[in-house]
C-alpha cells in the first residue's frame, strides 16, 4: 500500500522553492520539508521563514530519504540534478521540478526516469513569479489563482502499466492534489506546445521589458526628469527589467527557436507601427490590441 506524502526535499530555496514550502504549510501539509541551496543565505532565510524546517549539508543523502524531491533551480541546474539523482533515487520516489522550459527537461526525465525500476519524474511549471529573486521575497500566496502546468508522459493521459511503481504514481497524483490546494489550476500540455506558448506569454514580455529598460538606460541614463515624467506606464513596462540574468539565460538557451520566432514577429509588428504612425493602419492596431484585452 502506498504511503502518504510525509517527506519533501526542496533543492533550491530561492523565490519559487521557498514559496512552495510556504504554500505547502499554508495548505495544511504536516510532514517534514528539508531544504538545500548552493547559497547558504537562501536556505537560512527559508528556514527563518519556516518555508523549510530542516537544513541539509548533503543533498544527495537527503534525496535518498525523501519521498518527493523538488528541483527549484534554473533549467541547466535542474538538468544537472536529474543526472546526479538518477543513480540514487529508487522506484518508490518522485522527482519533480519548476523549470521554465519543458521540452529538454521532459525528454531528459523520460530518459533517466519513468521506466521500470526507476524513480518517477513529473515535469512541472507554475505560471507565477516575481521580478525579484531570493527567499526573502517568498510568499505562500504566490501560486494562488495561477496555472501549474505539467508536461506529462506517462502521467495523466498516457500512463502505461509497468512504467512507474505504484508508489511513484501515487506520489505524483498526491503532489498534484497539493498543487491544487495551493489554489492552482492544474493543466497538462505537450512539452513542445508548452515551450511555444510560454515563449509568447512569458518569455517575450520578459525580453521586451529587458530590451526597453536597457534602451532607456542607454538613451536617457540618469536623467533627473525621468522618474517624474515616466509615471505608471514606465514602471509597469520596465518592472520585468529587474529580473535575474541567471534564470533567463537558461530560458534563452533551452527555448531559443520559439523565443527567437516571437521576437522576430514583434520586430515586424513594431516596424509596421513605425511605418504607419500617420495612416489609418495605426487605428487598426489599437483596435486589435483592445479586442485582445477584452
Amino acid at each position: 500500500m502506498s504511503q502518504p506524502l510525509e517527506r519533501v526535499l526542496i533543492l533550491g530555496t530561492g523565490l519559487l522553492g521557498a514559496s512552495t514550502g510556504l504554500a505547502l504549510r499554508a495548505a495544511g501539509f504536516t510532514g517534514s520539508i528539508t531544504g538545500w541551496d548552493k547559497d547558504p543565505k537562501q536556505v537560512e532565510t527559508a528556514l527563518a521563514l519556516k518555508a523549510v524546517d530542516v537544513l541539509c549539508d548533503d543533498p544527495m543523502e537527503a534525496a535518498k530519504a525523501a519521498q518527493v524531491i523538488l528541483l527549484a533551480t534554473p533549467v541547466y541546474a535542474i538538468l544537472d540534478w536529474m543526472e546526479l539523482l538518477s543513480s540514487v533515487l529508487q522506484p518508490d520516489q518522485l522527482l519533480t521540478d519548476l523549470g521554465s522550459t519543458k521540452a529538454v527537461i521532459t525528454a531528459t526525465g523520460n530518459r533517466l526516469f519513468n521506466q521500470p525500476g526507476r524513480a518517477g519524474f513529473l515535469p512541472g511549471h507554475p505560471m507565477a513569479g516575481k521580478e525579484v529573486s531570493g527567499a526573502t521575497h517568498a510568499d505562500a500566496a504566490l501560486f494562488r489563482d495561477a496555472v501549474w502546468i505539467f508536461t506529462t508522459d506517462p502521467w495523466i493521459s498516457q500512463q502505461r502499466e509497468g512504467d512507474l511503481s505504484p508508489e511513484a504514481a501515487s506520489l505524483g497524483f498526491e503532489w498534484m492534489q497539493w498543487i491544487r490546494a495551493f489554489g492552482c489550476r492544474v493543466i497538462e500540455l505537450e512539452p513542445a506546445r508548452h515551450d511555444e506558448l510560454v515563449a509568447w506569454v512569458s518569455h517575450l514580455p520578459q525580453f521586451l521589458s529587458t530590451a526597453l529598460t536597457a534602451l532607456l538606460q542607454t538613451e536617457l541614463g540618469d536623467a533627473p526628469e525621468l522618474t517624474a515624467v515616466g509615471g505608471r506606464a514606465l514602471r509597469e513596462m520596465t518592472r520585468l527589467g529587474a529580473s535575474p540574468y541567471s534564470m533567463w539565460r537558461d530560458v534563452a538557451y533551452t527555448n531559443t527557436e520559439a523565443v527567437a520566432a516571437a521576437i522576430h514577429a514583434l520586430e515586424q509588428r513594431l516596424a509596421h507601427l513605425r511605418e504607419n504612425l500617420r495612416t489609418p493602419e495605426l487605428r487598426e492596431e489599437f483596435e486589435i490590441a483592445n479586442r485582445f484585452r477584452k
